[in-house]
């Protein structure tokens, strides 16, 4: 059956048996995924507000979706032209309703399961990286910045992240005196705020950056900012990475090494 001779109440079923939903996509005839969203019509009204700052045709690029949900930005990145989108996510019914909403829109998007943590087995660059509210469900924040980095950014990165704390960011020095510590209490100055139990309702928000913070990160992963057309966005060029070796790659014991301990 396709989109074009799917009933409503078909396609109400369909979409309700993928359910809950995270973003509420709208699939015509007046089905909309997540019309109860306790952020509203979301991601569409984030969208919105920096659309116009991503190319509005994106013909013969690829596009890299880490963190990809129910498919909402990889879809709008295919309404635009893009020749390849790739949508990555490490829970099976997020990557379920991505395949269900590209399949009912007829698009050609392909998504995997596949974690921030793997990206080098793609062994690919993007011409456009999304990397749109992740950061703050990792363990590991800026590992994912260096991997993605590293591996994948081959030129824009389009970012976003929850932030939480001032909005000020204020010079910092390119030293500190040991006994120097003022700074650490000025509302600018680059910070994280870590969650140890649960924020909104939620074990997997572990990090959340203040603006000073992030922007630091970014800049230290070895991003430029270019622009800023959200509050939570950033549009990223690939730089040259300026301190340190990058990404770090801990060794994972094996199955029988895994068994010999709790």
């Amino acid at each position: 059956m396709t989109a074009s001779d799917m009933t409503r109440s078909d396609l109400r079923r369909q979409a309700d048996a993928l359910g809950p939903w995270f973003h509420n996509i709208d699939l015509g005839q007046g089905i909309w995924t997540a019309p109860d969203h306790f952020l509203g019509d979301y991601p569409r009204v984030k969208w919105r507000r920096f659309a116009d700052a991503i190319p509005a045709d994106l013909t013969g690029r690829s596009i890299l979706d880490i963190g990809c949900n129910g498919g909402f930005y990889a879809l709008e990145m295919k309404r635009r032209g893009a020749a390849r989108v790739l949508g990555l996510d490490s829970d099976e019914r997020y990557l379920a309703q991505a395949r269900f909403a590209a399949a009912h829109f007829g698009y050609d998007i392909e998504f995997r399961n596949l974690s921030v943590y793997d990206l080098a087995s793609l062994g690919e660059r993007f011409d456009i990286v999304l990397f749109m509210g992740v950061l703050y469900h990792l363990r590991h924040p800026l590992l994912a910045l260096d991997l993605i980095r590293e591996h994948v950014a081959g030129d824009l990165l389009v970012f976003q992240s929850m932030l939480r704390g001032s909005r000020t960011v204020e010079p910092v020095a390119e030293d500190y005196d040991f006994w120097d510590m003022d700074q650490f209490e000025r509302p600018g100055y680059p910070r994280m705020h870590f969650v140890e139990r649960a924020y909104a309702h939620d074990w997997t928000n572990w990090w959340i950056p203040n603006q000073a913070g992030i922007e630091a990160m970014l800049r230290a992963s070895g991003f430029a900012i270019e622009a800023q057309p959200e509050a939570e966005v950033y549009l990223c060029r690939a730089a040259p990475v300026p301190y340190g070796p990058g990404a770090v790659y801990p060794a994972r014991a094996t199955s029988e090494q895994r068994g010999g301990t709790r």
